[in-house]
């Protein structure tokens, strides 16, 4: 089969890494890609927001499937025009993909079909929703209501942070004013990330994983697109992950099914495991990052022949294997993010670091300049390791991040933490 990967991160290059070792694979293309996916793929200099050139590439290169990557084309209806010129795509309809795509809609379905959340409301203008954060007080949560690439969310503290980030919000703090935002309680409890495929009406759950937000170790400072990873979480326990299923999942498949969107792809469902059990924070319509990395690498089964029967609508008697491994994942970012930074710095010492035992290196804001990789982004590795531990794991990664040299980038040092304090006890 010839294969397209719509994408250029480091979710991208762990997938086009398990692609590739697919026997079903004879072709594989990734759209723009970077310097690590080269080394999988064909990367193809397309821009992916244009739907016409992306249809026109299928055709001429006689594409048999693609895979979309990162939330914006999947809400922007990449899936549905690919369909409609006959390629078949992995990824929601433009209308299922409003689960990521819109807070509110999201959390309208959860209300409607008792699926566990915090308490809400939905305000179009500033002053009530300053009005509802007096009156209920801090901590609260400020969610902007469209995609806003991880940034789009304050866990304000004070009732005064609750009301800058409102005022931030509509007066177009995140690139342009958002439309409507989200007010909803604070939750307490642990953070996982859990991912199910779904056909449309059956959905199987994958691994889980635990995802470090903040930029800084102890998790402190701004969020992020996320820091480093590790899978699987230690409190998705057997019974956790069936909870989840019932309560969250299948709830979620069966009323986009009853709406006449059937939803296709991947669910990446973000959790907080509280007293009472398992809640949404939100949904995303694509796989994590950089979730994705760690996933990829427990993963035994072929990736691909599962992505085509959540395509084909055939996952009802599908399976999958995974390594009992741990998987741990360092995201390398450079100096400035999340707020402003420099590219073209150059990177050195990656062959050296991939020698490491049990080490995967996933690029993401990568592109070769001459004979040389250079950091193009804010998260530009992904330096992996499976261990029979998360320590272990840890331990594997951050050996080969010492071998980088990169002056200009860092990452943080406690990746794993809390798995590896439950392994301590």
């Amino acid at each position: 089969m010839n294969i397209l990967i719509l994408g250029s991160g480091g979710r991208e290059h762990a997938l086009a890494w398990k692609i590739a070792a697919s026997p079903l694979t004879t072709k594989l293309y990734c759209a723009p890609g970077n310097a690590g996916i080269a080394q999988e793929a064909e990367c193809v200099a397309l821009d992916i927001t244009d739907h016409a050139a992306v249809i026109a590439f299928c055709k001429t290169s006689k594409i048999d499937f693609v895979v979309v990557g990162p939330e914006g084309p999947l809400c922007a209806g990449i899936v549905d025009d690919l369909e409609a010129a006959g390629f078949k795509s992995f990824g929601p309809s433009k209308w299922a993909a409003r689960l990521e795509g819109s807070k509110g809609f999201t959390k309208d379905l959860c209300k409607t079909n008792k699926i566990p959340t915090a308490a809400y409301e939905r305000f179009k203008r500033a002053e009530p929703a300053k009005d509802y954060v007096r009156k209920h007080g801090a901590p609260i949560v400020v969610k902007a209501d469209g995609l806003a690439a991880g940034k789009g969310v304050v866990v304000a503290s004070t009732v005064t942070e609750a009301e800058a980030a409102i005022d931030m919000m509509f007066d177009g703090g995140l690139g342009t004013p958002a439309w409507e935002i989200v007010i909803e309680d604070c939750m307490v409890g642990e953070e996982a990330s859990f991912f199910a495929l779904c056909d449309g009406e059956t959905a199987i759950p994958l691994a889980s994983a635990q995802d470090h937000k903040r930029v800084g170790d102890g998790d402190t400072g701004p969020n992020t697109g996320g820091m480093g990873a590790y899978s699987p979480a230690p409190i998705m326990t057997q019974a956790m992950n069936q909870r989840v299923m019932d309560e969250i999942i299948f709830p979620t498949v069966r009323a986009l099914k009853k709406a006449g969107a059937p939803f296709k792809g991947v669910l990446f469902a973000g959790l907080m495991i509280t007293k009472d059990g398992p809640q949404l924070i939100e949904y995303n319509v694509r796989f994590g990052d950089p979730e994705t990395q760690v996933i990829m690498l427990r993963l035994m089964s072929d990736l691909l022949p599962a992505l085509i029967a959540s395509r084909d609508g055939q996952l009802k008697n599908f399976d999958l294997r995974w390594y009992p491994d741990a998987a741990l994942t360092v995201v390398m970012a450079a100096k400035g993010y999340p707020g402003s930074y420099t590219k073209g710095t150059v990177i050195e010492g990656l062959a050296d670091a991939a020698q490491v035992e049990g080490v995967e290196i996933f690029h993401a804001g990568t592109r070769m300049d001459g004979d040389h990789i250079v950091a193009n982004g804010g998260r530009v590795l992904n330096v992996c390791a499976r261990g029979n531990s998360v320590a272990q794991a840890q331990q594997s990664a951050y050996a080969a991040v010492d071998k980088i040299k990169w002056p200009d980038g860092f990452c943080r040092r406690d990746i794993g933490w809390q798995a590896i304090a439950r392994e301590s006890k």
